[in-house]
């Protein structure tokens, strides 16, 4: 039987790190320019920023809750993207501090921490006993703590797990303990992913409510991560620890779950335009009417035939599945196409100062900067993280019979 590698042949490849050092100082540039747009126009910039953030945390929050189904379940699918689940779900630290402009601006972007639109407007007043600044960054405070305790958590028992190569007993241990944790942990991120996506996104338009709406950002979390992790898997597939056990089967399934993640997508946005529509209802048919005229029903077209139709057409086809590089091309698409859908959900709501919302589709200088600041900084900690773990798992059975088979 050969060795296990040595430690410094599972590392990240050294040119890979170079690309989190790139990412830090276009992040920090386009942040910088986007910081500039405040003394401009300081509603656009709290409106940019809050989609730079809700698209990176979004991508954050999918790995965690990834992570978490991967534990659950088991699967080769998961084991060679493990180490990059985990980068992606350490990176809600730095979502935590990234919140700060975000809880500044609260009075420029929701009307619901304006005092005086909450006195002259009996919803909001209504609303206000939950809708206030306190419990709001009260909650935020309380959802970051979960995601961060998880994460530590997890990855707290993916080093005791590495530790036990080759002692099958204390694997199990471990593993059985991870699972237990994968259960609640699930439990309580479907209850803080659906009420931050409340608090963040839905209450921009207060007199609205969806039931549904939680659900419409917890699969587009998933849509989002693991199209990431495909990207990310792409181009480390021909060198490093990766090549060295990466197969077109495990390729094959992380585009068979990206096709899973994209018609569930679908499925749930339609089901909620069904019921709304059908319902015609004057409290709940006006957040479609403004996304279906003065051009949003353009962007809402574009986001429907390339998040949806042509992913679904190509990831029907079995080769393509297991081509990482043609399947990275259909993925990278798909994170653009979440930026769009999440700017089609979260823009056209009417900004402070400017009733009945945007007379038509308006797409800002800030909005592009500050995606890719924000992303910048994204992609640095996710890349630190990666470079400070063997990017496999050597505790895991498969992967160390794997290596040892390769050596």
């Amino acid at each position: 039987m050969s060795a296990l590698p040595r430690p410094q042949e599972l590392a990240l490849p050294a040119r890979v790190e170079g690309w989190g050092r790139t990412a830090l100082i276009a992040g920090g540039a386009f942040l910088a320019l986007t910081a500039l747009g405040l003394f401009f126009n300081p509603d656009q910039f709290f409106r940019s920023y809050l989609l730079g953030f809700l698209f990176w945390t979004s991508v954050g929050v999918g790995c965690l809750s990834i992570t978490l189904i991967q534990h659950l379940t088991g699967g080769w699918w998961g084991l060679v993207i493990r180490r990059l689940l985990e980068a992606g779900a350490r990176t809600l630290r730095l979502c935590l501090l990234l919140f700060l402009p975000v809880a500044v601006g609260l009075p420029r972007l929701y009307e619901w921490a304006d005092a005086a639109r909450v006195q002259g407007d009996p919803i909001l007043t209504h609303k206000a006993l939950y809708l206030n600044m306190p419990f709001f960054l009260a909650r935020a405070l309380f959802y970051f703590a979960v995601w961060i305790g998880l994460g530590y958590l997890l990855d707290r028992y993916s080093v005791e797990l590495d530790a036990t190569a080759g002692n099958e007993r204390a694997y199990q241990h471990i593993s059985s303990r991870l699972q237990a944790l994968s259960g609640g942990g699930l439990l309580l991120m479907g209850l803080t992913i659906t009420f931050s996506s409340v608090d963040w996104a839905m209450s921009l338009d207060p007199h609205w409510f969806s039931t549904i709406y939680g659900m419409m950002f917890m699969v587009g979390q998933a849509v989002a991560a693991m199209a990431l992790m495909i990207v990310v898997v792409a181009l480390l597939s021909r060198e490093g620890p990766l090549a060295r056990v990466l197969e077109p089967s495990h390729v094959h399934d992380l585009g068979k779950l990206q096709l899973a993640f994209v018609m569930l997508w679908a499925y749930i946005h339609v089901s909620q335009w069904i019921i709304i529509w059908s319902g015609n209802l004057a409290e709940e048919t006006p957040w479609y009417i403004r996304r279906l005229h003065g051009g949003w029903q353009w962007l809402a077209l574009l986001v429907v035939v390339f998040h949806f139709f042509l992913p679904f057409l190509l990831l029907l086809s079995r080769n393509l599945k297991r081509d990482a590089r043609r399947l990275a091309q259909v993925a990278a698409v798909l994170l653009v196409m979440r930026v769009l859908d999440l700017f089609w959900l979260v823009a056209p709501d009417a900004p402070l100062g400017h009733e009945g919302g945007h007379a038509g589709l308006h797409l800002h200088w800030m909005d592009l900067t500050a995606v890719i600041g924000v992303g910048g900084l994204w992609l640095w900690f996710f890349v630190r993280g990666l470079s400070q773990r063997p990017l496999l798992s050597v505790g895991e059975p498969d992967i160390r019979a794997l290596l040892e088979g390769r050596a």
